[in-house]
Parts: C-alpha cells; structure tokens; sequence
C-alpha cells in the first residue's frame, strides 16, 4: 500500500521545525502582552464575505488564492488566508466596539492556495498583532515598536530593515490616483495582462504588480508625497517621530502600498535578504475603514502580521530540547515508586521520562542517547532505605537522594 503524504503545500512540524514554531509564538506572545495585547483566538473558518468585503475583489487573494466552499448547509465559507478581517468580525460580533482601544495579539494558521516554495505553504501560520479603536500616530509607532521588540527577542533584527509608506488620507489617495491614472494610461499596452485588468478596476493594484515589466515602468510612477494634504503630512511626521522615540530605524520606500484594500496612510514591511525572494518577514499599516466593512461603526485601527515559518527560518539557532530526568527501576517491584517519583517531579514541573525495558547499562546509554541530564535509578534496596540513587549523566557523579526530596534536588 502507497504511504499517505501531506497535501501539497503543506507540511509536518517534528522535533527542531516544532521547537523553531513554538518558540516563535511564544517569544511573540509573552512580548505582546507585556505591550498591553491580549491573545483573541478566531475561527479558522468563515463566512467568505469577511474575506470579499475586506480584502477587495480584485485582490490575489480574493481571485487567485482562497480556500472557499460551499458547505453541507449552502454557505459559503472560506477558511481564513488572512486574520486582521477576523479579529474585526469578532470584533463587531462580540458587541466591543463600545469598549475601545482593544489590543489584540493572535496566533494561528492561515491557508493560501499558492505556488510551494522556500518558506511559503499553502497551510502557514502568522503572528500578528491589531490595535482597534486608537487614531493615534503613536498607535501606528507603538504596533511598529512592539513588533521590532519581538524581532530583537527572537535575535532577528539584525540584517532586518523597516520600510514605511504612508497612503495618505482619501483627499491625498485621490490626487495621486488621478496622476497614477494618467501615466498608467500612457504604458498601458506595455504593461501586464493583471496590470491592464487592475487598471481599470483598482490602479493601485498596479504598484504591487510583481512582473518585471510593470516593476521597470514603476520605477517613474508618481508617489504620494507629491499629492499629500497638510493633514496627512502631518500625521506622517508625527509617525516618524514616535518612530524615533521609541528608537526603531527606518528606510521610507514610497513604493509600499501593501497587497490588500483596506489599508490607509501608515503601511509597513520589516525586510530582509536573508530569505532570497521571500523577504518580507513583517508587515501591515492603518486600516480605518475595516471595522465598519463588518457591520461596525467607523473605527480607526492599526496592526501587523508576521509569518511565523520566515521567522523560524531566521532564528540563529534551534532552541535547544529541556533536557528530560530519566527514572529507572529496577525489578517490578520498584515500577511502582518509580510511577511516584514521575509523577512528583512532573508536578514540580520537571520534565521526567520512564526507561522501560533493558538492562541498567542499556537504559542509562538511551538515557544519554535521549539528552537526559540525570538518571533516578530505583532498585529494591533504595526503595527499603526510602533513596533513590540519582546519576548525573554529565559530569558521572551519583548520589542517594531521599525519595521526598527528589523534586528540590533535581530542581536545584
């Protein structure tokens, strides 16, 4: 019989990945919630119009790269590519738009249906956090700041560099969509089949048009700082600024517009070249009007999403494995004090494996084998004498220990 694969695009998480993943969410997450983020945990499923409202119909997204079905009752469903739409559902759904700010951090996977490569699946997993209901510029400076602190605890920053746009507020967004209009009009027959089609349906699109020819005619498009209202210059000044006190550089690229529909004035990426095409590792901005797509009133709001298989990528080493207690007993007679000490220094949260069969030299060598720093060896005469005898595998010094202090010993 043909042994069963994962689906295409999708992969098994085992021993180091596993380790890289966790540690990743659990840097990400203990950091956040220093920051005030408390942990939401939405649906992988939902209804397919929190995508379609949300991410625009002329996303990738939306036309190349959901999971959408109908299900068993006729709905349409669509399991989440992305999750700052959810948190704004549930949002709404919960009845908390009267409370706000809320600072939101989550964790999870999300589903694409794109081409496999170098730290892209089609199953992947995001960090990611959302400030809801701050219209602040330091709201905007603070999610940036929190997502390079996680960065700096993963031990990534080095070799990573913010890149930060504005998209200006709708007054800016129009002027410099009529001049991007204009010039795209006169390369349009140069430019690429999805360029042609955005054109006419969301030029911005345009800009994130990742085919070499429309990038090349790009390179002369218009940007937004020769179209931006006082107003929206201000607020972007005032984003640098907060950038700077909280000590986070930055390079402004005039070319991020971010892929997605709902974004406006501050838009962000934390790059790098350590990761070949797949560069960006951090990224997301101001999207005001997002709430109210879900049936809210307006509410401003900002965030960012990070991949977590790219940041796993980057970390400098695999965290290392807890190095587990090995308990050895000796003879039937002692499984049962050795099924107690387990369970004693599990409570007092020490790792503790059995070694089950073999002889004391062969279970002390799968002991050493598996990474254990000690073995507790109970045979009939340690038990008599209420000791366990206690092996350090490192250094190869044993002692008796009494069986009730067994957790403080091996805790020390």
């Amino acid at each position: 019989m043909t042994p069963l694969k994962p689906v295409r695009g999708m992969r098994d998480l085992i021993g180091e990945d596993a380790r890289r993943h966790r540690h990743v969410i659990d840097t990400a997450r203990r950091i956040a919630l220093l920051w005030g983020f408390e942990e939401w945990e939405t649906p992988v499923l939902e209804d397919t119009r929190v995508f379609t409202r949300s991410l625009g119909d002329t996303s990738d997204v939306v036309m190349k790269e959901m999971y959408s079905f109908e299900d068993r009752g006729g709905e349409q469903v669509t399991l989440r590519p992305e999750n700052t739409a959810g948190v704004c559902r549930a949002l709404v759904s919960n009845g908390l738009t009267q409370d706000l700010p809320q600072k939101v951090f989550y964790a999870g996977p999300m589903f694409r249906y794109e081409r496999p490569q170098k730290g892209r699946y089609r199953q992947f997993h995001q960090i990611g956090i959302e400030t809801l209901g701050a219209a602040e510029p330091l709201a905007d400076a603070e999610a940036i700041a929190c997502g390079w602190e996680i960065l700096n605890a993963l031990g990534v920053a080095d070799g990573t560099v913010l890149e930060i746009n504005t998209l200006g507020d709708s007054e800016s967004r129009r002027a410099w969509r009529a001049a991007l209009v204009s010039f795209l009009k006169r390369h349009q027959q140069a430019l690429s089949e999805d360029s042609r089609i955005r054109l006419e349906r969301n030029p911005l699109r345009v800009l994130d048009s990742k085919d070499e020819r429309d990038r090349a005619i790009l390179a002369d498009a218009p940007d937004i700082f020769d179209h931006l209202t006082e107003a929206a210059r201000a607020r972007w000044e005032a984003v640098l600024a907060a950038l700077d006190a909280f000590g986070v550089p930055y390079r402004v690229n005039p070319r991020i517009v971010r892929g997605l529909d709902y974004y406006s004035h501050t838009a962000f990426e934390f790059v790098t070249d350590r990761l070949g095409a797949q560069g960006t590792v951090m990224a997301g901005g101001r999207y005001d009007g997002l709430v109210e797509e879900m049936g809210g009133p307006p509410t401003p709001s900002v965030g960012w999403a990070a991949g977590v298989e790219r940041l796993a990528m980057l970390l400098p080493a695999p965290p290392a494995p807890i190095a587990p207690v090995a308990v050895i007993p000796i003879g039937e007679e002692s499984e049962r004090a050795a099924v107690a000490a387990l369970t004693a220094l599990r409570r007092a949260g020490i790792r503790a494996e059995m070694a089950f069969r073999g002889t004391l030299k062969r279970r002390l060598e799968r002991a050493n084998k598996a990474g254990a720093r000690a073995a507790v060896i109970l045979g009939e005469a340690e038990i008599a004498s209420g000791v366990a005898q206690v092996k350090d595998l490192r250094s190869g010094a044993q002692e008796a220990v009494p069986l009730d202090q067994l957790p403080q010993w091996l805790a020390g």
